[in-house]
């Protein structure tokens, strides 16, 4: 494979059986023909993109037309409460009289002031926490306010004379929007919906690695985490190094933080350059080492016999993994690691990025302001911070793919930017992980089985929304998803509605799917036998959540832009609720029916096929003598 230019350099060109990066397509509107452009944006991409995803009319919305007289309940969900002539302030039409209901699993409020009523349907996982707001009012009023996860504020209000009705209501309120600190089940170990599919078979650890051709000569599948008594955050079934038995992984354990050791998470199908992760190694302030993690990461170079380097991407600013050291960790020196080369990326932690979505949500809820918009944006930085981990993904790819080089990503502990960074890197190089099923596997993999912390994270059910733990680490990563499918919008099986949907059931506590923190705790808790996973209810309307763009270029690698000018707010995300930013024709419905009249296109295509290849065979017949014609397989796109 020819190596392309740096990674900063835009439209370099690549030859091998994997496909040639070449920039961005787009579609033209007027007959939804796919166009192959240069230089669309500078995107360096395999040939697949086209039209870009809008703003889905088909999203959930806070407030919509609606002739429910009460919430359509969900197997197992019960009415807890119901409070009349409520005022629910709404911040883009004004307040409005109706009725809130309250059940085990949603808040639902109903105007009667229109006709047809305006609805409010909120699953009550979705809050993060509910405050009293003062005395009564001059009005008579007594009010309280919902501050939620996904960028929405919610107030309503009582006459006074009501106050011992807004305390039940509250009280209900409180008690089921936390269940984990009322000493309840969470609702998604009560919901008992039947799928078609079984969401909790799509990830099969060996399936994924044989699919990746693991084991190998190089590479063995290792059991010695099989009780998780090696490292209680991992999965049980590992990859390493062939040569290192499991007696010095349990050394090299030791010497990295919570026992995370580098472990393979991707193989480059040709040239066997590999992705492995970790956590940070205990190095400390006295500067420790340890011979069997440096023979380890020396056999993770070995295995590439492309290549005598090896990088090692620390996900952190390099002044904060200096300041680790105090806590005893800290970074490879590379007069230790001989062969390696170290590379900070400079992505904050949890807690800049907590702060950051914090000033996000003040910027565009409830109102924008329209003449500071773009410094107001600026301020809070969150751009800046999803620049920085595409940047470092798209580094760690392009050594993997253009280098022929094995990385190996840690943060500190290796559960949070190290997921960022791996599992977008393998978007980038493995066009499988850009299928909707592909894409679940990549989940499964490497944010539930590797241990990202997802009920500290979200604190699924947890009245504490101070607690120094929550951080919007996997909204980041789904945002810079988001960003690469605007920069190659057919270069992913699934839509826009794909990636709310599963932001809002990383909330919902409906699904299994995110709760616990690693595969032990899922285990021990019991959550596939107990709970219905996402992808269940995911795959059995597969329509809902493809791409009609999409073209399946399988062994096309992605080489996104990142510069700041080439990103974008995810208004279809974060200003949702404001029905002053919906497009005006319904985007989602329409992709439907692309999808629908290219499945007719396509079925019109195979048939006029099946017709020449009969007409062909029939004439061979005939003529014994006359050479056959090949028939080319067409392949038709809408």
């Amino acid at each position: 494979m020819e190596k392309s230019g740096s990674v900063d350099s835009l439209g370099s060109k690549r030859s091998s059986s994997r496909q040639p990066i070449i920039s961005s397509v787009t579609s033209c509107p007027s007959c939804s023909i796919i166009l192959a452009l240069t230089d669309f944006m500078g995107s360096r991409y395999v040939p697949r993109d086209s039209g870009l995803i809008g703003i889905n009319l088909f999203f959930q919305q806070v407030l919509r037309d609606s002739d429910k007289e009460e919430p359509q309940l969900l197997p197992n969900e019960t009415v807890q409460d119901v409070a009349q002539d409520v005022t629910y302030f709404c911040p883009f039409i004004g307040a409005m009289r109706g009725t809130v209901t309250v059940t085990n699993y949603r808040l639902f409020f109903k105007c009667m002031d229109r006709e047809p009523a305006f609805v409010l349907d909120m699953p009550l996982g979705v809050v993060s926490r509910v405050e009293k707001i003062g005395s009564a009012s001059n009005r008579g009023d007594v009010s309280y306010g919902i501050v939620c996860k996904d960028m929405r504020n919610l107030r309503f209000a009582h006459k006074q004379m009501e106050d011992t009705l807004r305390k039940s209501i509250f009280e209900v309120l409180m008690k089921f929007a936390f269940p984990v600190s009322n000493g309840l089940q969470i609702f998604s170990f009560e919901y008992g919906q039947v799928f078609p599919e079984n969401g909790w078979k799509v990830y099969d650890t060996l399936s994924e690695y044989k699919r990746q051709g693991i084991p190998n000569e190089s590479w063995r599948i290792t059991k010695v985490n099989d009780h998780y008594e090696l490292c209680d955050t991992y999965p049980s079934t590992l990859v390493v190094p062939v040569n290192i038995p499991d007696e010095e992984l349990k050394r090299v354990a030791a010497f990295r933080a919570k026992g995370r050791i580098p472990v393979l998470s991707w193989i480059h199908p040709e040239t066997q350059a590999t992705v492995t992760r970790c956590s940070q190694p205990m190095v400390g302030v006295n500067g420790k080492r340890s011979k069997e993690d440096e023979k380890y990461l020396q056999a993770i170079m070995d295995a590439n016999a492309q290549s005598h380097k090896l990088f090692i991407f620390d996900a952190r600013p390099s002044v904060n993994a200096a300041a680790n050291k105090m806590k005893g960790g800290g970074y490879e020196s590379e007069d230790a690691y001989q062969n390696a080369e170290l590379v900070f990326l400079d992505i904050h932690n949890i807690h800049v990025m907590r702060e950051s979505l914090r000033k996000l949500k003040d910027v565009v809820y409830p109102n924008i302001e329209d003449s500071h918009w773009l410094s107001n944006l600026e301020s809070t930085h969150w751009l800046e911070h999803i620049k920085l981990i595409l940047a470092g993904a798209l580094r760690i790819a392009d050594k993997v793919e253009s280098g022929k080089t094995s990385v190996v990503v840690h943060c500190s502990d290796g559960w949070d930017r190290t997921a960022q960074l791996t599992s977008l890197a393998m978007l980038m190089l493995d066009g499988y992980y850009r299928t909707i099923r592909g894409f679940e596997v990549l989940l499964e993999k490497e944010w539930l089985s590797f241990g990202h912390r997802f009920q500290l994270r979200i604190g699924h059910g947890d009245k504490n929304h101070t607690d120094a733990d929550r951080s919007p680490v996997f909204i980041q990563f789904i945002d810079c998803v988001w960003q690469l499918t605007r920069q190659f919008p057919a270069a992913f099986e699934f839509n826009e509605y794909f990636l709310v949907t599963i932001l809002d059931h990383l909330y919902s506590c409906l699904f299994g799917t995110f709760l616990c923190n690693s595969e032990q705790q899922r285990l021990k808790e019991e959550i596939p036998k107990r709970t219905v996973s996402l992808w269940s209810y995911i795959n059995s309307q597969m329509e809902e959540f493809t791409n009609p763009l999409y073209v399946n270029y399988s062994n096309h690698v992605l080489f996104p832009v990142v510069s700041l000018r080439h990103l974008e707010l995810w208004v279809g995300y974060y200003i949702r609720w404001n029905p002053r930013m919906r497009p005006q024709e319904p985007v989602h419905q329409r992709y439907k029916e692309l999808l629908a009249k290219r499945a007719e296109l396509q079925k019109r295509v195979d048939e006029l096929q099946r017709d020449v290849t009969n007409r062909s065979a029939s004439s061979s017949s005939e003529r014994p003598g006359s050479p056959t014609r090949s028939i080319t397989p067409v392949q038709t796109f809408v």
